[in-house]
């Protein structure tokens, strides 16, 4: 009898030895432009089919914030996701077309949110030097939360963004001659922000132009669409809403990097934004930036589209 007891006991030792220990998930919030480009819906996509992650929230940016949050409630519900929380952010004045806005208003009734900035200072307080910030946006909520509370900002564990240009301009894929880097969207729609950012001494990991024009070409687009899962259908929805050929998933490389940084690797440079929103690396001064200036495409990719193709609803 005693013999079987301490078998029983070795067995259940060496089990719970052999076990994985568990993984912490990696606690983000998002702040999203989605629904004029559709490399933002793609980005989300891939924080939701990611079990690395654990979303916090997600708050919306630039124009109108309101139908922005309107149109992530409905990917969340179409995704089984309805407990993660939706933030606006503050509204703007835009020129980009909110190309998205039939497949948001066609969902369910709009909803009340909380504000964008209160939001993400009252999470950074609860979750203090444990929370990544993924912005794939202009950076105008940023802005304003450093400016309301510079301190409480700087104990988020780190900023992820995509934004910037320090070598590469739109549409430079390495074939046509160099015109070297020029205004990138999300820190030229809101240069004092970004400028803000940057000098807000917080961790910051930067995806410019130069490591984030990846293109979703035809074939992947069709092995993507054809899956038919509640995710794929809602990118596909999107994908034609948004109404041109090629998508660049920009976005979709700033989260990447959270959950595989080998995606992207970083070298520390500091990052002077001029008054015209370029991005200039300054090897004179100390570093405040971790900065991603080469990705390869089909490693990019052999990581994201198994991702969303699961079906995890």
């Amino acid at each position: 009898m005693v013999m079987l007891c301490l078998t029983v006991v070795s067995s259940t030792s060496v089990a719970a030895q052999s076990s994985p220990p568990a993984v912490r998930k990696t606690k983000v919030i998002i702040d999203t432009d989605i629904g004029d480009d559709i490399d933002d819906a793609f980005a989300l996509g891939l924080a939701l089919n990611s079990p690395e992650v654990e979303i916090v929230g997600i708050t919306t940016a630039w124009g109108d914030t309101k139908l922005r949050a309107r149109l992530v409630d409905r990917l969340l519900a179409e995704t089984g996701h309805t407990a993660i929380p939706v933030a606006e952010g503050i509204p703007t004045q835009t020129k980009s077309p909110f190309t998205q806005a039939r497949w948001a208003e066609a969902g369910s009734p709009p909803k009340a949110h909380p504000a964008g900035v209160d939001f993400l200072l009252e999470k950074i307080r609860q979750n203090p030097g444990d929370l990544t910030f993924i912005d794939i946006g202009p950076l105008t909520n940023v802005g304003a939360a450093i400016e309301r509370d510079p301190a409480t900002f700087k104990k988020l564990k780190r900023v992820v963004i995509m934004g910037g240009s320090i070598r590469k301009h739109y549409d430079d894929l390495g074939y046509a001659p160099d015109r070297g880097p020029e205004p990138e969207y999300n820190i030229y729609c809101d240069i004092p922000a970004a400028q803000k950012l940057f000098a807000s001494g917080v961790p910051l990991y930067v995806m410019p132009l130069d490591a984030t024009q990846l293109k979703l070409d035809e074939t992947k687009r069709v092995l993507l669409f054809r899956q038919s899962t509640p995710l794929t259908d809602a990118l596909t929805l999107l994908y034609h809403q948004w109404g041109q050929q090629t998508p660049t998933l920009f976005d979709a490389m700033a989260v990447a990097y959270v959950i595989e940084p080998k995606l992207c690797s970083t070298e520390p440079l500091h990052i002077i934004i001029d008054q015209k929103g370029t991005t200039l690396a300054d090897s004179s001064a100390p570093p405040n930036a971790n900065v991603c200036l080469s990705s390869d495409s089909d490693d990019f990719f052999h990581f994201l589209l198994p991702r969303l193709m699961r079906n995890t609803k």
